[in-house]
């Protein structure tokens, strides 16, 4: 008695599934039919139709726009850069006097402030 609600289900299931299948329309087979042969005239109109009617043409109409070259930005680049290029060599040359300056090892007479042992 526990597997009665599990057949029931199951065969309601099955009896949906066959009565869906079964109440498809049947089409009858269709016997394959070779195309026509085109000549060559059609042909030809064929091949003009797929390219899209003469593109060789398209491209001598068409012009292509180039970007001029963008000379401000480049200026102002070059600008901001020759500004910046002082500074940045002072705050090099302050860094590596600076880190040369608290070197430890061997003797430095620069370090003013240390204890002598």
């Amino acid at each position: 008695m526990r597997n009665l609600p599990l057949a029931r289900l199951l065969l309601a299931l099955a009896l949906a599934t066959g009565g869906a299948a079964l109440a498809q329309p049947r089409k009858k087979v269709q016997d394959f039919q070779t195309p026509q042969e085109l000549t060559p005239e059609e042909r030809e109109a064929a091949k003009q139709r797929a390219m899209g009617n003469n593109l060789t043409s398209y491209g001598k109409d068409v012009e292509t726009k180039t970007k001029p070259f963008p000379w401000k930005a480049t200026g102002l680049a070059g600008l901001v850069f020759l500004a910046t290029v002082p500074f940045a060599f002072r705050a090099y040359r302050n860094t590596t006097k600076e880190i040369s300056d608290s070197n430890t090892f061997g003797n430095n007479s620069a370090r003013g402030g240390d204890e002598e042992a």
